[in-house]
């Protein structure tokens, strides 16, 4: 073994800050020494089951000069990558922490799994150290050389497997740092998104809003996990937020998941992460959204969205608190309390067999539902003035007044789009009053957006017959002809919400925007069942 290219690749490895760096340059440093056939380092790695702590090593870096024509020294695969702790000699250096050193040896040596590639590569002599640093076991260096190995050179290799396991060592440790710091980056992150994206406060004193705010006192400082029910755009996140905030976990993250963003194949690295290369493009470790939420609250929104056969996953974690990222062994712990939303119903999805039951009795163990606005009109009045100001200030105008007149006008409205459609329409009125009087043209700023679904909605009505006049003129006058076309769809459909032929194709909406609306309207579709 040649000393000069070790203490070049000692000197390498002092300032290298990741673990596969050092990993590289030890295993290809060793290799170019002369008549060094094949450099390989098993790692330690650890995982959890039923039986305890399993611990083994695992191939983690391999390189060399091989004579075989196609032959890999780079190779992380193969009937050697995998050793139990204290199984044969890579196995008993890592349970012993002494080293190995068969200065020279014979083909026939009945240690010697395979002596036909002894024999081929012409090795000589073979050499093992552990990878101890600060009294911890990383791991083993193995060395096959096609030279008899000295007593010396083998005491040389022991001082040089310390500096490799120190370097490894501290590799994880800028690791681990870069991993908290990207994690207080992403939650940071998280928390402007949330704060970005909130339709404020849950103002308001009506008795439905009230009934909502008594049970977030009650079921806030406990751990139970809460299932948040609306329809879309009532402040579920809101709720979610009120329940956090009165919790014993306000001092740590809220980490939101839209369940109906995440892509199925990205399901098990959105939740749990990953390592890098456990699969294209994964370039660098990632971590999860329950490892982000780790002594705080994970709030899944769009539950209901979850693929049946990824539902297992999710409750496995929720049932026993550990996960594994993809393409690690490690298993992990996460002290997590769950908040989760939806605008299913999901006691229906459970019976047709599109959510799994168990999963569902663990999600809602405190059910709130949130009323829709039209079940709290007074509200409309303080909502209304609150959004005023907000845009107000975010538009740097002066904040026009919302008269009695204008806020009476906008109770008598529906607001199927609830809470939310409200913003939108405030804020619409504030653009438009330029700083001067607040306008709500054709209630609520709605008149282009009026126009068009009324447009729409008097299409759909001469397509199913539900009416001949002439385009609607006022909300009231659209929401009747809306409710009648729905009504008129459904009849067609045979009371057939989703699939072929079903009213949402015919309309030409999704089937879950249209049972929102027809939860909003009072329909029953079983009404229209033939």
């Amino acid at each position: 073994m040649n000393l000069d290219v070790l203490q070049k690749v000692m000197l390498a490895i002092a300032d290298a800050r990741s673990t596969d760096l050092v990993l590289d340059l030890l295993a290809d440093g060793i290799a170019h020494c002369p008549n060094v056939a094949l450099a390989r380092i098993w790692l330690v790695q650890r995982a959890s089951n039923d039986r305890g702590e399993e611990r083994w090593l695992q191939l983690a870096a391999s390189a060399g000069n091989l004579h075989a024509s196609g032959a890999d020294a780079k190779k992380l695969d193969g009937r050697f990558a995998r050793f139990e702790i204290g199984d044969r000699k890579i196995g008993r250096v890592a349970a012993t922490g002494e080293g190995v050193l068969l200065g020279e040896l014979a083909p026939d040596d009945p240690w010697i799994a395979e002596p036909a590639w002894i024999r081929s590569e012409s090795i000589r002599a073979f050499a093992a150290q552990p990878l101890i640093a600060r009294g911890e076991t990383l791991g083993v260096l193995g060395v096959f050389d096609r030279r008899p190995i000295p007593a010396s050179d083998f005491a040389w290799l022991r001082t040089f497997a310390d500096h490799a396991a120190l370097a490894i060592s501290n590799a994880r440790a800028f690791e681990e740092i870069s991993q908290l710091k990207r994690k207080l980056e992403l939650e940071n992150d998280y928390l402007r998104e949330e704060v970005a994206s909130s339709f404020g406060d849950l103002l308001g004193g009506s008795p439905a809003l009230g009934k909502v705010l008594r049970q977030i006192e009650m079921v806030a400082p406990t751990e139970a996990s809460v299932l948040v029910l609306g329809e879309s755009g009532v402040g579920k996140e809101l709720v979610a937020h009120a329940v956090h905030e009165r919790s014993a976990r306000r001092g740590h993250p809220l980490i939101k998941v839209n369940c109906g963003a995440v892509p199925g194949e990205l399901f098990e690295s959105e939740f749990f992460g990953h390592v890098r290369g456990a699969f294209t493009g994964a370039a660098r470790d990632r971590v999860g959204r329950f490892e982000l939420a780790d002594g705080g609250t994970l709030f899944l929104d769009e539950v209901g969205e979850i693929p049946l056969a990824h539902q297992p996953k999710l409750l496995r974690v929720l049932q026993e608190g550990t996960f594994e990222r993809v393409g690690d062994g490690r298993t992990r712990k996460a002290d997590v309390r769950l908040i989760a939303a939806t605008n299913r119903d999901l006691a229906e999805e459970v019976a047709r067999g599109r959510f799994r039951a168990d999963l569902y009795y663990r999600l809602s163990v405190f059910p709130i539902e949130v009323p829709p606005l039209r079940a709290r009109r007074e509200d409309v009045p303080m909502l209304a003035q609150h959004f005023v100001k907000r845009s107000a200030r975010r538009l740097a105008v002066s904040e026009p007044r919302l008269t009695q007149a204008q806020a009476r006008e906008l109770q008598q409205y529906d607001w199927p789009g609830n809470v939310r459609e409200l913003q939108h329409v405030v804020e619409r009125a504030v653009i438009l009053s330029r700083g001067g009087s607040l306008r709500f043209p054709d209630l609520g700023g709605a008149s282009s957006a009026a126009t068009e679904r009324g447009a729409a909605v008097g299409a759909g009505a001469k397509r199913f017959g539900a009416t001949s006049g002439e385009l609607p003129t006022t909300i009231a006058e659209l929401h009747a002809l809306e409710k009648r076309v729905v009504a008129a769809a459904l009849e067609r459909a045979s009371g057939k919400i989703s699939g072929k032929g079903g009213a949402a194709e015919l309309l030409g909406v999704p089937p879950t925007t249209l049972e929102s609306k027809l939860r909003a309207m009072g329909i029953d579709r079983r009404k229209h069942k033939r």
